[in-house]
């Protein structure tokens, strides 16, 4: 689930407008002394608003603006002028600037490493759905099948998910593409289409077939088969992503009107973005001003807790940032959060494994929290289906993993392939992984559902997050765990996973595991 991004390319100085985005792009360029080497920055402007010549001062400090987010008081620019900075930041309407290079955070798509678990069928599966439907024990954990009988979602209702990208082409992806609300956003502004968002990574294209890969005969069936994705490309090749691509995706989402997005990721300047940090201020304070415009437009927002193992409620250290350059361990205190999960309003998704098979009535929650999924008592607000490959394997789930949707060009270590018909796409590539990466987008395609049966045409976000909470089953604390599960530690300071809280709500599993039934079959009132 990290994420991080390089980026050593130029932009191009001849960005178009892209409609209904909100944003100016400028194509004019400095003269100014350079360094040589081109950087991108955030600039923070008081207020929340930029000013109308902003475009000007700062091409007056010696940079080009990549995107100007006035409706939120956000600038991109770029700059190779060794000045810039210092510059921009004795304009008074300045709140903050930073360079964003060594801000960046690399997708870990797969939490638990290599073993040799089969990816065979299980025994006894059922057979239900399409071609592999038996493998997706996970959509049979939340209930997804029987919550498809009642609304498989609304084409109306679309979902961005703010990844790596989709690969549009997919059989099983292809139908349920938005092309004119898919954008490229690595920039930092958006670039409209889902050619431009193609994923060149694999992650995206994991996340969005489990939201919605079609209910087509073939494949895979996604928790709402039948609503669209828009396609929102903030990581490239190598899975890194920039605040720019970040603060770029949700300012899209917003001025789009999506219903939806899924984050599986965190977002930078580091894993925990500290309040009073004079370097990760204007970043931050960015990209919760992105975060909190898309939500005042109806988006409701879903995000992964992280596979750190940590208590996001009591950090004490970060040892693992920055991502794309050499970590510096941190003392870290309650003022620093994880983004996006930790912004109020935003839908925290821990991970679990398939259910326990142990014959032990009440030794432990019915579905463990995977060993490696971070969690928090104000952070978690539901549990979903993650991968556990150490103590999530049944009989049902023989490695442990979820299954979802991959692009045929990208390597896998645990494929399932299914032949085609289409001569241009002769194979289709399906992949297992684990992490609260897969999990996330479980809860975003419930949401989907939820707006689909409810909303008139949308649904407040926190009328959606209501109803995902009011009807997950509930899970306690585990009395007991498994031989080994304790010997997972916090990877930022080694303390031991506890689970607090009672009936209601707990740290591990916020109100419980989300069921896509109860939320569509359930009461609105």
């Amino acid at each position: 689930m990290r994420t991080r991004l390089v980026r050593t390319a130029r932009l191009s100085a001849g960005l178009a407008l892209v409609a209904g985005a909100g944003l100016t792009l400028p194509v004019t360029s400095s003269t100014a002394a350079t360094s040589g080497t081109a950087q991108s920055y955030l600039v923070l402007y008081r207020g929340s608003t930029s000013p109308a010549d902003a475009a000007g001062r700062i091409v007056a400090a010696g940079g080009q603006v990549v995107a100007d987010y006035s409706q939120i008081g956000v600038l991109v620019a770029r700059s190779s002028a060794t000045t810039f900075a210092t510059s921009v930041a004795k304009d008074v309407a300045v709140e903050g600037v930073s360079a964003t290079a060594g801000f960046a955070t690399r997708l870990h798509d797969d939490a638990a490493g290599q073993d040799t678990s089969s990816t065979a069928a299980p025994a006894n599966a059922p057979v239900a759905g399409d071609s592999l439907s038996p493998l997706q024990w996970d959509m049979r954990q939340i209930h997804a099948p029987q919550a498809q009988a009642i609304t498989a979602g609304s084409p109306a209702v679309i979902v961005g998910d703010i990844d790596t990208g989709t690969d549009y082409r997919h059989p099983d992806l292809r139908a349920n593409i938005d092309d004119a609300r898919s954008a490229n956003c690595v920039s930092g502004a958006p670039v409209q289409g889902a050619v431009a968002a193609n994923d060149d990574n694999g992650h995206g294209t994991h996340t969005a077939g489990t939201i919605a890969a079609a209910a087509n005969g073939f494949g895979i069936v996604g928790v709402a088969p039948s609503v669209r994705i828009a396609s929102i490309k903030a990581g490239n090749a190598d899975g890194f992503f920039f605040p720019e691509s970040v603060i770029c995706s949700f300012m899209w989402a917003g001025s789009q009107h999506l219903d939806v997005t899924n984050n599986s990721y965190f977002a930078d300047p580091y894993l925990y973005n500290c309040k009073n940090d004079p370097v990760q201020r204007a970043i931050w304070k960015a990209e919760q001003r992105a975060i909190r415009f898309a939500m005042t437009q109806g988006v409701t927002v879903v995000a992964a807790e992280g596979n750190e193992s940590d208590d996001l409620a009591h950090p004490t250290q970060d040892v693992t940032s920055p991502d794309d350059t050499t970590p510096v361990t941190r003392a870290i205190h309650n003022d620093c959060i994880v983004i996006p999960t930790e912004i109020p309003g935003v839908i925290g998704v821990t991970a679990s494994g398939n259910a326990t098979q142990d014959g032990t009535a009440g030794a432990y929650a019915d579905h463990l929290k995977s060993f490696y999924s971070s969690y928090g008592m104000a952070s978690a607000d539901v549990v979903a289906p993650g991968g556990d490959s150490l103590f999530g394997k049944t009989a049902e789930a023989p490695n442990g993993r979820v299954l979802s949707t991959w692009p045929a060009d990208k390597p896998c270590r645990r494929p399932v392939v299914e032949s085609t018909t289409d001569a241009s796409y002769p194979q289709a590539v399906y992949c297992y992984l684990q992490g609260t990466s897969m999990a996330s987008p479980h809860v975003a395609g419930i949401a989907a559902l939820v707006v689909s049966r409810y909303g008139t045409p949308h649904l407040a976000p926190g009328r959606v997050a209501a109803v995902i909470g009011q009807t997950a089953d509930p899970q306690m604390c585990p009395a007991t765990t498994p031989t080994g599960y304790a010997d997972f530690l916090s990877v930022s300071n080694g303390a031991p996973q506890v689970c607090t809280g009672g009936a209601g709500h707990t740290s591990w599993y916020g109100s419980g595991e989300a069921d896509a039934l109860g939320a569509v079959g359930g009461p609105t009132g």
